[in-house]
């Protein structure tokens, strides 16, 4: 253990900057750059008085991780920091555009609170539709993804035939990089809109539980089966996939699917990674609850406690290891988020896990009405009456005015979280985000709780857990081919 002597010797002129913490008879040691270096005990002490051999792999680890100082030290930390938060010159690039809040399922946890499928009052109508995306390309960001979301955005497919064509053709002479994805449940594709979404180069991704029973529980379909439908056009997808680049040197598989855990999932994890893996994909996000909409209403039925999830997280994340072991590649999808921060110092497009988070500066969510929110969280407690977090409206607002908003300020002041308590003295403070609306949500402020933050606490244990995992190469290795899985595809 570390004495009072150790830490009144600390030798100010050769340590750079370093949070720390023990692992067994190791120091994990992090740095505002983002780097990571594990120290045994007798070495550490050393480190810190000044007294380790300059000839030492362990010296030369720490210099060059700046952890160390040298003359170049303070110019290499500027530069490392400010490649790390290379994206807080952009504007907002994520757009969450709410067709419809019309939905054909009734999931036990749905978070936007979905509307009946009958009611078509809450439909983008096509003028609204026409200034979005006016305002969508005001944005001072080259990157642009537009995002369907609802509701089921299907129900309302006319306007998203429209806004794929309008930005298309706006595009034309704005020139941005513009993306689109559909996120939908399925349950009312066809061959015509496959053609058409994937003519205009439209990314699809789904919801999907695991396997058939657990899927069924979560997101009930009255008009069928639920599973066997959205299996049925992920397949069917993914062979249209392959016909398309079948001459191409790589087939490029596009299609995403989300899952959302529930009580239901704990105990089927085994069946949950198979069912992914059968279906051809690369990774999984153990996404948990968020305490919105419909999954608020059903704590009873659907939720547990940190220590639930955290045991079936490492029951789950071992099982995936061990494929891997066994030659499979698959990864989990948070964990592949943390590993390329910790790895490769990148800072993966992951709004949700950022300092500041991407609330309003990373994107803003468009309701089916033109009012604009700082995130589709933000938007989803609009359903419950709570406008907290709404920016404006397109019809009475500039997209300068809605960016300047107070309330932008106010978001990322609460989520840098090198400035928030239980954060910006937390080893790993530069790996992982807090989020204001599940803040407020919890206790009514967007600056976390630490002690009853259910987020913060599995956050923290997930990191422990990589962690450990990384003590070993033979892990080391499967988590750098785990970020390179992860990485968006490039067309």
């Amino acid at each position: 253990m570390l004495d009072l002597k150790t830490i009144n010797n600390l030798d100010t002129r050769s340590v750079g900057y370093f949070r720390f913490k023990q692992f067994g008879n190791d120091y994990l040691l992090t740095n505002e750059t983002g780097e990571y270096v594990f120290i045994p005990e007798n070495n550490f002490k050393k480190f810190l008085t000044g007294k380790l051999g300059k000839k030492s792999e362990i010296y030369k680890e720490l210099l060059n991780k700046s952890f160390l100082k040298d003359k170049n030290y303070l110019v290499n930390s500027v530069l490392k920091y400010r490649e790390r938060y290379h994206f807080l010159q952009f504007g907002p690039s994520l757009h969450i555009i709410v067709i419809t809040l019309r939905c054909n399922h009734k999931c036990i946890y749905c978070h936007a609170s979905a509307g009946d499928s009958l009611d078509k009052s809450l439909d983008m109508d096509l003028a609204t539709a026409k200034k979005v995306v006016d305002t969508i390309f005001q944005t001072t960001n080259d990157a642009i993804c537009i995002e369907f979301q609802g509701g089921e955005p299907l129900l309302n497919w006319p306007v998203v035939k429209f806004i794929i064509s309008y930005a298309l053709e706006k595009n034309k002479l704005e020139k941005k990089n513009l993306v689109f994805r559909l996120v939908s449940n399925f349950s009312l594709m066809a061959e015509e809109k496959i053609k058409f979404l994937m003519d205009n180069n439209v990314n699809f991704c789904t919801s999907l539980d695991g396997d058939e029973e657990t899927h069924n529980y979560n997101r009930i379909y009255l008009e069928g089966n639920s599973y066997q439908n959205v299996v049925k056009w992920i397949k069917r997808i993914n062979q249209a996939y392959k016909e398309k680049y079948k001459d191409k040197k790589k087939n490029y598989q596009r299609i995403g699917a989300l899952i959302t855990v529930t009580r239901k999932t704990l105990a089927n994890y085994k069946e949950v990674i198979d069912t992914y893996i059968d279906l051809n994909f690369k990774g999984i996000y153990l996404r948990y609850l968020n305490p919105y909409g419909f999954a608020k209403q059903s704590k009873e039925k659907i939720w547990y406690s940190t220590d639930e999830y955290i045991d079936f997280y490492k029951s789950t994340f071992d099982y995936i290891l061990e494929k891997n072991y066994q030659g499979q590649l698959f990864y989990e999808n948070m964990a592949a988020t943390y590993l390329r921060k910790i790895l490769l110092q990148e800072e993966p497009h992951n709004l949700d896990m950022r300092s500041p988070c991407g609330a309003t500066i990373g994107q803003l969510a468009y309701n089916y009405n033109g009012d604009v929110y700082t995130c589709d969280d933000g938007r989803a407690l609009s359903r419950t009456g709570d406008e907290t977090f709404k920016l404006g409206n397109i019809n009475a607002n500039t997209f300068a005015e809605l960016i300047n908003n107070n309330l932008c300020k106010s978001m990322c002041m609460a989520s840098c979280t090198t400035g928030l308590p239980g954060h910006s003295d937390n080893v790993y403070q530069p790996y992982w985000g807090t989020c204001p609306v599940y803040n407020y949500s919890l206790s009514g402020n967007i600056f976390p709780a630490m002690k009853e933050n259910f987020k913060w606490q599995i956050d923290e244990q997930i990191l422990d857990y990589i962690f450990e995992k990384l003590k070993s190469k033979k892990n080391e290795d499967i988590f750098r081919e785990w970020c390179k899985a992860a990485r968006p595809r490039v067309k």
